[in-house]
């Protein structure tokens, strides 16, 4: 039961669209129709602006943070608590993606798994975020930097557990190849236009107006 509690937790966590409601506070109705659609914070910085592009950040990064956090305080004593955080944060990003109060649409679980691999390897998170603020610095594709930075979380936990075994444990090996699998699945319309050299670039100013539908 206590198992039950967690995943569902940790999914209605995930599920919370920061973006869709934060742009409605700032008058935009229905974020989904607006620049490319998505609810995450690169389309709400673009459409609404940084200020609601913060508060989507925080609260995206939050629920996966939260969902972690709350495992120990849901579960039994007796289950593993370090795979039943794993657990609970895969599915706080799941969440994310198909959430339930957007009928099983949303983001693209970036921010989500972010917050969900500071709780679990903070240190290992430093490297994947430090490698994503350089990669859209040069480049300046967010769509880049997320799949990059996160195949780079993948390769350090992995040549951690290769080079010092026990450093960690080799389930996070498997957590991070998921999480790399399941950004590159949902980056697949910008990894097209990436190919094609039509990606949109990160700007910090804002690029369409509230009311325009920009594909």
């Amino acid at each position: 039961m206590d198992f039950v509690l967690v995943i569902l937790t940790a999914y209605l966590l995930g599920s919370i669209p920061f973006g869709f409601l934060v742009s409605r506070l700032y008058g935009v109705k229905d974020i989904r129709l607006v620049g490319s659609g998505n609810i995450g914070m690169t389309n709400v910085w673009r459409t609404v602006g940084p200020s609601a592009a913060l508060l989507v950040f925080i609260g995206d990064v939050g629920k996966g943070m939260l969902a972690v956090f709350l495992t120990p305080v849901l579960s039994d004593a007796s289950l593993n608590l370090e795979y039943l955080k794993i657990i609970a944060g895969l599915t706080a990003v799941l969440g994310h993606i198909f959430s339930v109060f957007l009928k099983l649409r949303g983001g693209k679980g970036v921010n989500t798994a972010l917050g969900v691999m500071i709780m679990l390897l903070p240190l290992e998170i430093l490297i994947s975020a430090a490698v994503f603020v350089i990669t859209v610095a040069v480049s300046r594709y967010i769509s880049l930097g997320s799949i990059i930075s996160s195949l780079t979380l993948f390769l350090v936990v992995l040549l951690e557990f290769l080079l010092w075994h026990g450093k960690v444990d080799s389930i996070y090996i498997l957590l991070t190849f998921i999480l790399w699998v399941m950004i590159l699945l949902t980056h697949r319309s910008n990894i097209r236009r990436l190919l094609r050299g039509d990606e949109n670039r990160f700007s910090f100013r804002r690029k369409v107006p509230g009311g325009q539908l920009n594909g």
